[in-house]
């Protein structure tokens, strides 16, 4: 039997305050990403994509579609465009319910959603695609990996996912710390969970506004993220309204100022799971071994207060040789790896003053990089 042919699926935005229409949608992207292998994938649950969905905040403009044939949902499509930086920029996805694979669902869905993200005035698509760790840096072979390449997607930056079992022995981590704190006397380590305290909000926020950009960039065209307060408060909002929790150490300089973070998060929809998002050490406070400090800081604080947590997973471009260095003293152990796509649809991209991308070996975490844009 021959597949049908790709003209019969109809695309139709995603109202995503009618459950039925987004719990199947949500279906078909979660069967998708657990087809890539149960390492592989990071898909987010039910609920948390919801809240993210329906959130009205002022970061970003998001959107799905469903694609269906014959009535039934075979392919799903997200995009999501940042309103307060990177304006010139967007965040596809696509998925594939795997019986419905290779029938050309994928690439239409992937061509409705660029069309979209064009008429927003959007010319830098991005989106990243997950694959076994065993097949190397380009991911060949991996149903993401070609469709990307068809579509006109260049590889603009390779990611390792990592993941360590927990608990670390204590004895790992005083011994980590006794050695990291020699590197920085007159420095204070705070650690806390839930919202950022108040009076470290704009040093925090600073911070965390230049993970992506501190991080190796590869080629990829992205300037830092907004580092207003406020938009740090929405984030914790939305994070409650997924269920998620959020465990954080700071590195304070003697004159009070945050030089340094590391964000881990936790979710109720996944027990035994959390996920290392941003760990950065500002430039200036740099050579103290802080990210190694705030690190060990933080993990000492999740296993007080989430002891059900097992694994923590976290994400580094192949070349951040310093924070790979770090996690690996830690335990952390590669699993899988993310191919981060872009294409630039005309014209000179936001990469600088001679359209090219920086890219740096600094010690970050880019954990935080929520973009599982599969395309199965």
């Amino acid at each position: 039997m021959n597949p049908p042919p790709v003209t019969e699926l109809e695309i139709v935005p995603l109202d995503v305050h009618d459950r039925d229409a987004f719990d199947e949608w949500h279906g078909v992207y979660l069967a998708a990403e657990q087809a890539c292998g149960e390492l592989v994938g990071a898909p987010w649950q039910l609920e948390e994509v919801r809240a993210m969905m329906q959130d009205t905040g002022s970061r970003a403009w998001s959107a799905g579609f469903s694609g269906r044939v014959d009535g039934e949902v075979v392919s799903v499509g997200w995009l999501r465009t940042p309103m307060l930086d990177n304006l010139d920029r967007a965040e596809v996805a696509v998925h594939t319910a795997p019986a419905h694979a290779r029938r050309g669902y994928g690439a239409a869905m992937l061509a409705h959603v660029e069309r979209v993200a064009v008429e927003r005035g959007r010319t830098v698509l991005v989106g990243g695609v997950a694959w076994p760790y065993d097949l190397g840096p380009e991911g060949a072979g991996s149903p993401g990996r070609e469709l990307a390449r068809r579509a006109g997607y260049d590889l603009a930056l390779g990611d390792v996912k990592r993941m360590l079992r927990l608990p670390v022995p204590a004895g790992l981590l005083e011994d980590l710390a006794a050695e990291a704190a020699a590197h920085h006397p007159g420095y204070e380590l705070r650690s806390f969970v839930g919202p950022v305290p108040e009076e470290l909000v704009a040093g925090w926020a600073r911070l965390d506004s230049l993970v992506e950009t501190e991080a190796p960039t590869g080629e990829l065209a992205i300037e830092p993220a907004s580092a207003d307060p406020a938009v740090v408060r929405e984030q914790e909002a939305l994070l409650a309204a997924q269920g998620r929790t959020s465990y954080h150490a700071v590195a304070l300089a003697p004159d009070g100022e945050v030089v340094a973070f590391s964000h881990v998060v936790a979710t109720v929809h996944e027990p035994g799971r959390a996920y290392q998002w941003g760990t950065l050490v500002d430039r200036r406070a740099r050579g103290r071994r802080l990210g190694l400090a705030v690190k060990v800081e933080n993990l000492r604080l999740l296993q007080a207060e989430a002891p059900d947590v097992t694994t923590v997973s976290t994400y580094n471009a192949e070349t951040n040789t310093h924070m790979i260095a770090v996690n690996e003293r830690l335990g952390f152990e590669p699993v899988a790896r993310l191919g981060e796509f872009q294409m630039c649809t005309s014209g000179p991209s936001s990469r600088g003053p001679e359209g090219r991308a920086r890219s740096s070996s600094r010690a970050t975490d880019e954990g935080g990089r929520d973009r599982r844009i599969e395309a199965p």
